[in-house]
């Protein structure tokens, strides 16, 4: 499909998903990275509890506080 027609019909409205090759898809700045950290016993005690309470994994609760503090120093 020639990029005019294709831009012809996504302005009218129609689907177009089939024309995409999403094979090779991005998110570009949310990719993931793994990073390893070590925390304290104590600390890794108290993250669970915390992630218990708010029925989530020990994972998420790092993320969101990380997310919220560089969301405030920013």
């Amino acid at each position: 499909m020639k990029a005019e027609d294709f831009d012809n019909a996504f302005d009218n409205g129609e689907n177009i998903i089939g024309q995409l090759d999403l094979s090779k898809k991005r998110r570009p700045e949310l990719e993931q990275k793994r990073v390893n950290v070590d925390f304290p016993v104590w600390m890794i005690h108290q993250l669970d509890r915390e992630a218990k309470r708010l029925g989530v994994t020990r994972q998420s609760v790092i993320k969101m506080w990380l997310a919220e503090r560089l969301k405030k120093a920013a």
